[in-house]
């Protein structure tokens, strides 16, 4: 989120000088705290080696990438600001979206909701809807995994699903690119990610140029018996906006909330293939697994 224009304004001067500014940074966060629905963390070493448990869940990743392309979806978007003195949403951005899929398979998105924003501190920016369309729904792929370093923590059940953890960190953050940096929570049986906690890096912090990002949390359900499919993101947070160069300091709290549903396989005569070989078959709503509970939304 960008700040928005204080009753200061900048000079065209400063202005230049602000976005001239090689101040992008990576910045400290707190996680989300975790729900009830986590149980006791496990510190032991698994059964097989964690470099073996990597290879397996990026390989997973890396067919559930192709398979998502090939689904059609609804996704809603509720971005508010928080007054903390009255405890009630003081500001709102709210969009739902349908992605549908022409007859040779090209995704769209279709906006069938976006009544206007009433956000007043902050605005969005480009780097927000990329993190909404790409980074929230994180997927660790085995063509990025060498980008980060991948740590494991132990194992830990989340509700009816064992899980290993893993801490998740870019090893370099490069110009004009965003990372994923937090702790990720991958099925014991399946080898996909079923929770992902942490925040979307770098944030920009120019004075008078920054753009911020809170910590989220996105849980994912076993939709078509085989493929873990992102369903809810919360993010909560207070942004630091430090002001500067004519912009007014100021600290903004931000909750946001993303739901993907109606979740359908378009052209069953698709295959959907991965180094070659077919990966997925229509699979019966039946062999649905249970997932991690998301926790109770708040429609403010």
């Amino acid at each position: 989120m960008t700040l928005f224009l204080s009753r200061h304004v900048l000079s065209a001067a400063l202005l230049a000088a602000a976005l001239a500014a090689p101040a992008i940074a990576q910045v400290s966060y707190t996680p989300m705290p975790l729900d009830s629905g986590f149980g006791k963390l496990d510190l032991s070493q698994p059964s097989i080696p964690p470099q073996q448990i990597i290879e397996r869940f990026t390989d997973k990743e890396s067919e559930f990438r192709i398979a998502m392309a090939n689904y059609t979806y609804e996704r809603s978007v509720r971005v508010d600001t928080i007054d903390d003195d009255t405890r009630k949403v003081d500001g709102e951005y709210y969009q739902v979206t349908d992605i549908s899929a022409d007859p040779d398979g090209k995704l769209y998105e279709h906006v069938v909701e976006a009544p206007a924003s009433s956000l007043e501190r902050v605005m969005m920016s480009p780097a927000d809807f990329q993190d909404i369309e790409h980074r929230l729904p994180f997927v660790l792929t085995k063509e990025d995994a060498g980008l980060y370093n991948i740590t494991y923590v132990g194992k830990q059940p989340i509700d009816d699903v064992d899980t290993f953890v893993f801490d998740v960190k870019p090893k370099v953050i490069e110009k004009n690119q965003r990372y994923f940096q937090g702790r990720i929570w991958v099925d014991a049986k399946d080898y996909q990610i079923v929770v992902t906690n942490g925040k979307n890096v770098p944030d920009d912090t120019r004075k008078g140029h920054e753009d911020l990002s809170p910590p989220f949390m996105t849980f994912r359900q076993q939709i078509d018996g085989k493929y873990w499919f992102p369903v809810y993101t919360k993010g909560d947070g207070v942004l630091h906006f430090s002001g500067g160069n004519g912009y007014l300091s100021q600290d903004v709290h931000m909750r946001e909330t993303v739901k993907y549903s109606k979740y359908k396989r378009f052209g069953s005569s698709v295959k959907i293939t991965y180094d070659g070989q077919e990966v997925e078959k229509d699979t019966p709503d039946a062999n649905q697994k249970p997932a991690p509970t998301p926790p109770a939304s708040n429609p403010h």
